[in-house]
């Protein structure tokens, strides 16, 4: 029996999305003006995150390859077999899959779909995703063929949302706000970081699926940690066990179809020092003080540059452990944040209408200190056409959460 290197297999019906037909059709409008002004004949997309971004279909590698190829006509994946027809059921376009019983079985699927009669002279990839083993390949395959970059410049594409994402991402900041508000509920001495992270995620993900039913549920998580655990922004949840006068940190990401929200605040079990209460506060200080510096206009290096002089005012800039937010969009943070949108002194962005960003504040005082713990505040602003609009919530500081339990 001879089988097939790839294939095509439209099993069962396409899914409902979570855009618009309308608004996938202007995001392919706006990538194919890219490629006529770098004069591109196709794009080889192979990023989960703009994969998702321009298909709606969210991947699952487990050490294979996919991809997505755009000429001035068609659209198609490639995906692997394992998946079966998903890929074609949650995306708005074709679908061409792979099998493993060859070896780049992956690279002669995307010469099967190309649709000119001659190869393409230029070809745009992400150079910030493509392995270099990848890159040979591709160089092989397509030997007459120009390669260039696409990826910081469909970074820049996605910076600025659509109406249709901004509702998307509201909905996840309102419900990152519900998995806090249930956290709360847990937090007593003798539980586990573990048993209140659980909580909370599931809280956020039946909400997810209360309010889009026909979504997929994947990676809604939350990092609580406490003590020690709470020096590093990202540090996983463990085990540990809540004691009295613990700093802890709540942190609540909902994923609603490739879209991350977060939500992140300092609280204090029953007690706080007058050392870890000066550090909170000052953190809390900067925090309200770059909620009020985002609005259309400025600069991202200019908003760091004050919230910096203010750290030095009270004293904590030396305990600063990144920076001051990011874009927030299509499978952020972890996979695909806007690199050009960030609060960072290197970055010179200015802020446009519709861009939405987080306004993150964190300091990290050593153990052994006064004070010791990571402190930070998170809430998720979108860029109005006069100033912005805070869509967290739930409220912040020590007035606030210094938590009975």
């Amino acid at each position: 029996m001879k089988r097939p290197d790839f294939f095509t297999q439209k099993n069962g019906s396409k899914a409902k999305l979570p855009f618009s037909k309308k608004e996938y059709e202007n995001r392919l409008t706006k990538i194919r003006t890219l490629m006529s002004d770098n004069n591109l004949d196709m794009i080889i997309l192979t990023s989960m995150h703009n994969i998702a971004y321009y298909t709606g279909f969210i991947y699952c590698s487990f050490g294979r390859s996919y991809g997505c190829v755009i000429t001035e006509r068609n659209i198609t994946t490639i995906s692997a077999n394992i998946d079966a027809s998903q890929p074609w059921r949650r995306s708005h376009c074709d679908n061409v899959i792979y099998t493993d019983w060859k070896r780049d079985n992956f690279l002669k699927a995307i010469v099967s779909i190309i649709d000119r009669d001659e190869p393409p002279k230029n070809i745009g990839i992400e150079y910030d995703h493509v392995t270099l083993d990848m890159k040979e390949k591709f160089k092989s395959l397509f030997s007459f063929s120009k390669f260039s970059d696409v990826g910081k410049n469909l970074m820049k594409l996605r910076m600025i949302k659509s109406d249709e994402e901004i509702d998307i991402i509201k909905n996840g900041a309102r419900i990152a706000d519900i998995g806090a508000e249930e956290i709360v509920k847990h937090i007593k001495v003798g539980a586990s970081e573990l048993e209140i992270a659980t909580v909370g995620r599931d809280k956020m993900e039946f909400e997810i699926a209360k309010t889009y039913p026909d979504a997929e549920y994947m990676d809604t998580w939350v990092w609580f940690q406490s003590g020690i655990n709470t020096d590093g922004a990202h540090n996983p949840k463990t085990f540990r066990k809540l004691k009295s006068g613990d700093i802890l940190s709540l942190n609540t990401f909902p994923m609603i179809s490739g879209y991350y929200t977060a939500l992140e605040r300092t609280l204090f079990l029953n007690e706080i020092d007058d050392a870890s209460l000066k550090a909170w506060e000052a953190n809390v200080k900067v925090h309200k003080r770059g909620l009020e510096l985002i609005k259309p206009g400025i600069k991202c290096s200019e908003i760091c540059k004050e919230l910096n002089e203010l750290f030095v005012q009270l004293g904590y800039l030396q305990y600063r452990t990144f920076g001051y937010g990011h874009s927030f969009g299509m499978l952020s943070h972890f996979y695909g944040r806007e690199v050009g949108l960030e609060l960072r002194e290197d970055i010179h962005t200015v802020l446009e209408p519709n861009m939405v960003i987080s306004m993150e504040p964190m300091i990290m005082i050593p153990e052994g200190k006064p004070g010791a713990g990571g402190y930070r505040e998170h809430d998720i602003l979108v860029i109005k056409e006069k100033g912005a609009e805070n869509i967290s919530r739930f409220p912040f500081g020590p007035e606030h959460n210094i938590i009975k339990g």
